[in-house]
């Protein structure tokens, strides 16, 4: 436990400290937005093309980290359908629970792997981007659309945007540089790996800049259930179904961080633009966030266990 605890502890305090910075409203507040820009579409970025370009990924077992991972969001997709009815939520609402059950913080997942198991670790990380970023973000714009938020012009917008995600596209670079073997050559190997050096840090303040305490005030049935299968039941499935398929224990331990992280602090922008209820969105993020310092370490004390 202490490992694990000493490995995530120094990113939940630079999560906090981002809190602290947006309670302050430090540096202003048109500083935060222009920052989240600058890592979403150029460090982040930076990080997965570096990581995917020169990775050795047949030290990953993918297509068994694809049925896990992979399998879990698909079957929990399903069962949140399925249950609307019974959840009796509006549709702006229904979709805000999609995204907080099934969406995942991207920055803090790849800075936890990477703290767990160094240099395989963020291998492994980068490749599990590769795999769920696509599905995610086509499972939410399909939940929008089955929803009936969207409007045919919001709805071909909303489809040019998962075209031009670059998070996919940093991936497809990646993946279509390692395969052709050009990998990242001369200087811009080491110029791509120090900008992707800094999506992490600057990522994890972001997280914390995002969060609105406020927000914790709402507490329904659309919450609870984003919460418990986010932060219980999906873990508990890929845990299982780690140990069924043989994952080693990186692939594990990646496999289930994925899947017990919070919802992405991106699924509040992207509520507001297709029609999803922004407020309950804010208090998912924002009680997700908080409840998975506590979860994540008990997790991964579980696997390891």
């Amino acid at each position: 436990m202490a490992e694990v605890t000493g490995a995530l502890g120094p990113l939940f305090l630079l999560i906090l400290l981002g809190a602290a910075l947006g309670y302050w409203r430090q540096p202003g507040d048109d500083f935060w937005p222009q920052m989240e820009r600058l890592i979403y579409f150029l460090l982040f970025p930076a990080m997965l093309v570096a990581t995917l370009a020169e990775a050795d990924v047949t030290q990953v077992p993918v297509g068994r980290l694809a049925l896990v991972m992979l399998g879990a969001m698909t079957i929990f997709s399903i069962v949140l359908w399925r249950s609307r009815r019974w959840l009796r939520l509006e549709a702006a609402a229904f979709t805000s629970v999609f995204q907080g059950a099934v969406r995942f913080n991207t920055y803090v997942g790849v800075a936890g792997a990477a703290a767990l198991h160094g240099s395989l670790g963020a291998t492994t990380a980068a490749v599990a981007v590769a795999l769920m970023v696509p599905v995610v973000n086509v499972l939410c714009v399909a939940s929008f659309i089955a929803a009936g938020t969207l409007g045919s012009s919001s709805l071909g917008k909303s489809v040019a945007a998962l075209l031009r995600n670059p998070l996919i596209l940093a991936c497809i670079a990646g993946i279509v540089l390692n395969l052709s073997g050009i990998g990242l050559p001369g200087w811009s190997g080491s110029t791509v790996e120090l900008l992707g050096r800094a999506a992490l840090p600057l990522g994890l303040v972001a997280v914390g800049v995002a969060l609105r305490p406020m927000a914790l005030l709402r507490v329904d049935r659309g919450v609870w259930a984003a919460n418990m299968i986010k932060l219980v039941l999906m873990p508990a499935l890929v845990l299982g179904a780690a140990w069924l398929v043989g994952l080693d224990s990186v692939s594990r331990d990646v496999a289930l961080l994925f899947a017990a992280l919070p919802t992405a602090t991106s699924a509040y922008i992207l509520a507001r633009q297709l029609g999803g209820d922004a407020e309950m969105m804010a208090a998912l993020i924002t009680g997700q966030t908080l409840l998975a310092m506590l979860s994540l370490p008990l997790w991964l004390r579980l696997a390891g266990g």
